[in-house]
């Protein structure tokens, strides 16, 4: 039987006698009530508030319907349920859930001021979609666009919601630096084709601290890797050290990031550091024992064989001073592989092995943080025309992905869930169908009796609300782009 269709039943493959009949009829029916575990995270957190105090709303305070608060929540909360565009959002703005998260005190949209907008309380595309477009200049003159983001406190933010994470100083921190190619299939402002990448791309930069992201910068592709890094470096060290003075700070990278002004200012500003460094006819002569070695190894045991070897090291001229290099010698099935590093930590601190191993390959779980925030949040729909706009964009996922991670601390713990991805997180735990009924008193939500993540649901709420009721009213955020004093 050919399956038919039209406006308001749609007739699917019969089951033995029974027809099976499928209508848009359901009701207030949703398929992201777990989302509201991420209310709670927010709650608990303030991130998106936070993130809000970076904008100026230039709009006549009587004829706001949509708060930068509300529009942002609105934009963030669809990042990490996966709506990534904001064609998305005509249909979403009818959602009674998406509007409880957002919110929203008149979730179904009865008392919108025009009667074209009622039954839809949250913005739809357009009113969004200004948000993101407001020029740096917008103010209470101009005519459609006029919430302008404060650029320079942006990246504080990121750094606030990151010592808000930490009870007590830690003792030892690792900011993780990378580049990444976002790639472009448009004519956007800064938009260059990128020998390595093989593409037209934006080149962002990010940096990490573990699993928090410090710093999100988006950058034309026709720079060094590491341009602009130092400057991210210098601030990020000088609000921590204001936070947390002794706390000791290791910057790592790769290669990318292996240059003399950066390891010169770590060295006189007593920072370690653990980067790559690209290999040369010197470098490779330095360890040819090594090499030999395990080549011999790799031809017993048909196995890779590595050997280190720890030894100084200064460039012909690039380099201010001699410093320490770990050489990896290593063969593979391939032949050999030689690796470098170069750190400021001394040998008795750190052996060449473990430097190398543990020290500086820990950066890989670096490299998931940006594939995560990338193809699980979206970082990449960068397709405004200009870049202003693009890194507005960039933002926003960033902040959803803080959000994100904010929950896994906070309620994942001692879960199944306490190290998944956040796709992982959004299919097991936030795709959740239920019936929405709003009524004078309550918003009923009445979740799909067969879910199969119950228990795991309930452990995450109840993690939350103890962390809701520790915290109560004490929850406090330090302000923006300011540091403690004394």
């Amino acid at each position: 039987m050919t399956t038919e269709c039209n406006r308001q039943t749609l007739n699917f493959h019969a089951l033995g006698p029974r027809d099976v009949v499928g209508k848009f009829d359901g009701g207030q029916i949703t398929t992201d009530a777990g989302a509201l575990l991420l209310r709670e995270t927010e709650l608990a957190t303030g991130i998106i508030q936070q993130f809000s105090a970076c904008f100026v709303d230039h709009r006549d305070p009587e004829k706001i319907e949509h708060s930068v608060l509300e529009l942002l929540s609105q934009r963030i909360y669809g990042l990490a349920l996966g709506y990534e565009d904001l064609n998305d959002h005509d249909q979403l703005r009818h959602d009674p859930l998406l509007a409880v998260l957002v919110g929203k005190l008149d979730p179904l949209g009865q008392d919108r001021t025009f009667a074209r907008d009622q039954g839809k309380p949250l913005a739809g595309k357009s009113t969004l979609n200004r948000l993101e477009l407001t020029p740096v200049r917008a103010n209470g003159k101009s005519r459609y666009k006029k919430i302008a983001v404060r650029r320079d406190r942006v990246p504080e933010f990121f750094l606030d919601v990151f010592f808000q994470a930490h009870e007590q100083p830690p003792a030892r921190i690792v900011l993780d630096l990378d580049a990444t190619d976002d790639p472009l299939h448009g004519h956007q402002s800064g938009r260059f084709f990128h020998g390595y990448y093989k593409n037209y791309c934006y080149l962002p930069l990010y940096i990490f601290c573990g699993e928090h992201l410090l710093c999100a910068k988006l950058r034309p592709s026709n720079i060094d890797a590491s341009a602009g890094s130092l400057k991210e470096i210098q601030r990020l060290v000088t609000r921590i050290r204001a936070w947390w003075p002794h706390v000791q700070i290791i910057v790592r990278g790769d290669s990318g990031f292996c240059r003399e002004p950066i390891m010169a200012w770590c060295e006189k500003s007593n920072v370690d550091y653990v980067f790559g460094l690209a290999k040369n006819d010197r470098l490779i002569a330095e360890i040819s024992q090594e090499l030999a070695i395990a080549k011999q190894e790799f031809e017993k045991t048909g196995q890779a064989s590595r050997v280190y070897k720890d030894f100084s090291y200064q460039t012909l001229d690039s380099w201010s001073r001699s410093r320490r290099v770990i050489g990896k010698a290593e063969h593979l099935s391939k032949g050999s592989n030689p690796r470098f590093v170069v750190a400021s930590l001394a040998a008795e601190a750190v052996d060449a092995q473990s430097l190398y191993e543990r020290e500086y390959c820990g950066r890989g779980d670096m490299e998931n943080r940006i594939k995560e925030q990338q193809l699980q949040l979206f970082a990449d729909r960068t397709s405004c025309a200009t870049m202003r706009a693009n890194e507005l964009r960039l933002w926003l996922s960033s902040v959803a992905y803080t959000l994100l991670v904010a929950f896994r601390r906070l309620a994942l713990q001692q879960t199944d869930f306490a190290k998944a991805q956040p796709e992982t997180i959004r299919l097991k735990l936030l795709k959740l169908g239920a019936r929405v009924l709003v009524t004078v008193r309550k918003v009923w939500i009445s979740f799909a009796e067969s879910y199969p993540y119950r228990r795991q649901f309930e452990q995450a709420y109840a993690n939350l609300r103890r962390v809701i009721d520790r915290l109560g009213s004490r929850i406090v955020s330090p302000p923006l782009g300011l540091v403690p004093t004394g």
